[in-house]
């Protein structure tokens, strides 16, 4: 989740919120990407999971890393929970159960995000290595109960892990259990942004597929191949899901604004303190009449921490995310940032991917997303498997990423990237589907080797 953005000025009018967000849009010849990854650290000895406090604990491994870093502290209240890099480049914070993830600085190929997460394991290897720390990436705790999985000390997690409840059945899965890897990617202007978003959202399903590696809960298989995804689909109704209406007429920056202003607030922030207003409406908060804080105006951080907290398929802030994959090793968080430049960023590959989708009724749209976890690339939609539009779409990013044309000191362009994909397309195997082999034949039942295998 993002860090709090800072900046007090006073929202005056909902205009002004649309403008924010309208803020975003670039030449396209200045387009950059951003990956960020979830990780879940254990400790090599008994494989545990890790505590925040203690000599070797979550704490210790922030302070650590900092040290060889020089990165800038986040802090709640008396707890570091994140680094910054003073030159504005990426940051590393904390899930509300400890997993530890990487929002990478916006980089101009993903030759250079290949070098940043090659640098951040790096530091994560040497720092972790010497607390008995280790990293696995899978889309959910593969051996842990929700009980055992320490609470890391943020207020806003706090707020919310009491709200989710009350709204969803696997909220607090979600937050304690899940770990992802998205693609942040820009867009020119409002008519670029509907277009990526429609697309985006058609695609996630397809994404969700490709990446879908969560097969195991609590040292079983859980009858999925994303849990993560599956997840989701019981997680406060009204701040996820695909977004029926980006599909409609008249879709813009207006009417992403009144759906965002209808989603429930978390909480609000003020002189560092995070007061909890969970179900409160950020309506209230712009008028100046929200009941517990009497007075108060909405900021723009109020906006951007508002919209930080609302987790659709693909989200929309001053950029677009791209929210649908499990978490896996390096090469596969490259090979969504390459799969989501060739398709965004090549106006031709945009077009073939609008042609892909356009037909599918929302409908048949939340159908194939409702089966995805279940079901991976066998998941059909109007009568295709999804197996073969997602050979389609790699084609077509991989077209994409030809024409981008960005080469790296070897002279290679990013389709590169699109290797691993293209493997599970042609095996028509997930990477779930390989772990379940595994764990029906040589580890014979035990979930214990997932945690050599699967480590990062």
């Amino acid at each position: 989740m993002a860090r709090d953005t800072v900046d007090g000025k006073i929202i005056e009018s909902r205009d002004d919120l649309t403008a924010w967000l309208a803020s975003g849009g670039k030449p396209p010849e200045t387009f950059q990407i951003g990956v960020e990854h979830e990780k879940i650290p254990f400790y090599t000895s008994d494989l545990s999971p890790v505590p925040y406090e203690g000599e070797r604990g979550i704490r210790a491994l922030l302070e650590g890393a900092k040290a060889r870093l020089g990165w800038t502290a986040i802090e709640d209240g008396t707890s570091l929970i994140g680094l910054a890099d003073p030159a504005g480049g990426g940051a590393i914070s904390l899930e509300p159960g400890g997993q530890f993830e990487l929002s990478g600085g916006v980089q101009a190929d993903v030759h250079q995000i290949g070098a940043e997460i090659e640098a951040h394991l790096d530091c994560m290897h040497k720092v972790g290595g010497a607390l008995g720390i280790g990293f696995i990436a899978l889309g959910f705790s593969p051996k842990w109960m929700l009980a055992q999985i320490p609470a890391m000390p943020k207020s806003r997690y706090r707020i919310m892990t009491r709200y989710m409840p009350k709204v969803g059945g696997r909220g607090l899965d979600m937050m304690y259990r899940t770990a992802t890897t998205q693609a942040n990617l820009d867009f020119a202007d409002e008519a670029d942004m509907v277009a990526k978003l429609r697309v985006g959202l058609a695609l996630q399903p397809t994404i969700t597929a490709l990446f879908a590696n969560s097969p195991f809960t609590e040292g079983r298989l859980n009858g999925f191949l994303s849990a993560r995804s599956e997840v989701w689909r019981d997680t406060d109704a009204a701040r996820t899901g695909l977004l029926a209406f980006a599909f409609e007429s008249g879709m813009g920056f207006e009417r992403y604004v009144d759906y965002a202003l209808d989603v429930p607030l978390y909480f609000v922030k003020r002189d560092g303190v995070y007061h909890d207003v969970a179900g409160a409406s950020f309506r209230d908060l712009l008028a100046g009449r929200l009941a517990a804080l009497p007075g108060a105006r909405a900021t723009i951080s109020d906006w951007s921490n508002h919209l930080s907290t609302i987790f659709p398929e693909v989200r929309l802030k001053r950029y677009l995310e791209m929210r649908g994959a499990d978490v896996g090793p390096p090469e596969r968080m490259l090979a969504l940032a390459a799969f989501c430049a060739g398709i965004y960023y090549d106006r031709s590959a945009l077009a073939a991917a609008r042609d892909l989708t356009r037909m599918w009724s929302f409908e048949s749209l939340q159908r194939l997303r409702d089966e995805v976890p279940r079901l991976g690339l066998a998941a059909t939609i109007d009568g295709r498997l999804l197996g073969d539009i997602a050979r389609d779409a790699l084609a077509i990013a991989r077209g994409g990423l030809a024409n981008r044309a960005r080469r790296n000191a070897d002279g290679e362009d990013e389709t590169r990237y699109l290797e691993p994909l293209e493997r599970i397309v042609g095996e028509r195997r997930t990477p779930a589907e390989a772990w379940i082999e595994r764990f029906k034949g040589p580890w014979r039942g035990a979930i214990d080797p997932v945690f050599a295998e699967a480590a990062i």
